[in-house]
C-alpha cells in the first residue's frame, strides 16, 4: 500500500462541490478522497504519462441520492436536468478523477457481491498481475442512508512503476 486516504477524518464537515455533479455527494465523495490519497503519496498532481494508474471504484449502492432525485423527478413528471445522465453512471466521477489527475491506467466500477475492499482488492490485483495497470487508486464508497455524504476510504495500491 503506497497511500491511503478516509472520508471522514477529524475535521471534516462536507466534501466541496464538483463541477458537472449535482443534488448528490457521492461525486464530491469519490473526489475528496481520492484527491487526498493520491496527494498523501504525490503531492500535487497531475502525474507523469505513464504512470499506468488504474482507478477501481467500488460501490454497492453507488449514487442513490442522484437515482432518488431522478426517481423523484420521473413520479412528479418533470422534466430530467442533463447532468444526471452524466453523473448518474459511477464510471463518470471515476474519470474525473483519472482526467484532473492524469491517471492512465484503466478505470473499473464494481458493485461488490462480497467484502467490497476484498472484491476491489482483487479486482486491483488483476489489473496489476496482468500488466494492465502498474498502480491501483482503489476507492470504496457508500452514501449514508439519508443520502448525505457517508463513508469512503481510498487506498492506492502497487509499486507505481511499470513492469
Amino acid at each position: 500500500m503506497e497511500a491511503e486516504a478516509r472520508w471522514p477524518e477529524a475535521g471534516d464537515e462536507g466534501p466541496a462541490g464538483v463541477p458537472g455533479f449535482v443534488h448528490s455527494a457521492f461525486a464530491p465523495l469519490v473526489v475528496a478522497v481520492a484527491e487526498r490519497c493520491l496527494a498523501r503519496r504525490y503531492g500535487a498532481g497531475p502525474l507523469p504519462p505513464g504512470n499506468g494508474t488504474a482507478v477501481v471504484l467500488v460501490s454497492a449502492g453507488g449514487d442513490t441520492a442522484g437515482a432518488a432525485h431522478v426517481r423523484a423527478a420521473v413520479d412528479a413528471g418533470d422534466r430530467i436536468g442533463p447532468l444526471f445522465f452524466f453523473q448518474s453512471v459511477p464510471n463518470s466521477v471515476a474519470g474525473h478523477v483519472a482526467a484532473r489527475w492524469g491517471l492512465d491506467g484503466p478505470v473499473v466500477c464494481l458493485s461488490p457481491t462480497g467484502d467490497p475492499r476484498a472484491d476491489g482488492e482483487a479486482e486491483a490485483g488483476l489489473l496489476l498481475h496482468d500488466g494492465d495497470a502498474a498502480q491501483a487508486l482503489l476507492i470504496l464508497i457508500e452514501l449514508a442512508p439519508d443520502g448525505t455524504p457517508g463513508e469512503a476510504t481510498a487506498v492506492l495500491l502497487g509499486e507505481g512503476t511499470r513492469q
